[in-house]
């Protein structure tokens, strides 16, 4: 773990779309590729694809290129991808609807064993066959369960509150969807997403090219 974290999280946050692709590939039935050949499906250097993959050990063989089901795998294991781990929802909103109708988590390792929120109109349902609880049930749950993962798409304005909350149930990672970034102490591990962030820079580029 501790050779992990000397590994840019620039380098951490590329292997996932490694994975996406070459994932494609094995549908493909495409058996081995080569740096340069991954890099024109990429869109990234040949140069960054091995100095990244060299970070875990390389993995390629000079004159071969990469295996792409073993080269997979091993990505996945990077990622913890052959790991199960237990996620639920706070904010039963837009966002949360979406993220329990992504079919997607299941197959990357990640279950989702229950919603919660605090509105009575939705405790007591479903979401893709997922039940939403009440926020004063998730002491007895997280006992009774083992939490690995919080996806929080709560209000700005509760969001340090839950996050302590679920930080106190002894949860370790975070999926943050607020606008705030959250920052606590400890050894919880939180990932702040900004979808606004994404969609800025993309009227960026638009605008780069005059549209």
């Amino acid at each position: 773990m501790s050779e992990e974290k000397k590994i840019s999280i620039a380098v951490i946050r590329r292997l996932p779309r490694y994975f996406r692709y070459l994932y494609d590939l094995i549908k493909l039935d495409i058996k081995r590729i080569s740096s340069k050949e991954l890099s024109e499906r990429m869109g990234i250097t040949a140069s960054q694809i091995r100095q990244d993959l060299n970070c875990f050990g390389g993995f390629g063989q000079q004159g071969y290129g990469y295996n792409v089901e073993s080269l997979y795998e091993e990505i996945g294991h990077i990622l913890g991808t052959d790991k199960r781990f237990n996620c639920i929802i706070i904010g039963a909103g837009n966002m949360g609807n979406a993220l329990a109708n992504y079919e997607n988590f299941k197959k990357r390792g990640f279950d989702l064993v229950g919603i919660f929120d605090v509105d009575p109109l939705k405790v007591g349902t479903k979401i893709n066959q997922i039940p939403v609880y009440h926020m004063d049930e998730l002491d007895a749950f997280a006992t009774k369960q083992k939490v690995d993962i919080a996806m929080l798409t709560v209000p700005n304005k509760r969001i340090n509150d839950v996050a302590k909350k679920v930080a106190s149930l002894g949860i370790k990672g975070i999926w943050n969807f607020s606008p705030t970034d959250l920052r606590l102490e400890g050894d919880l591990v939180i990932e702040n997403v900004h979808l606004s962030d994404s969609l800025m820079v993309l009227g960026y580029r638009l605008r780069e090219k005059g549209f």
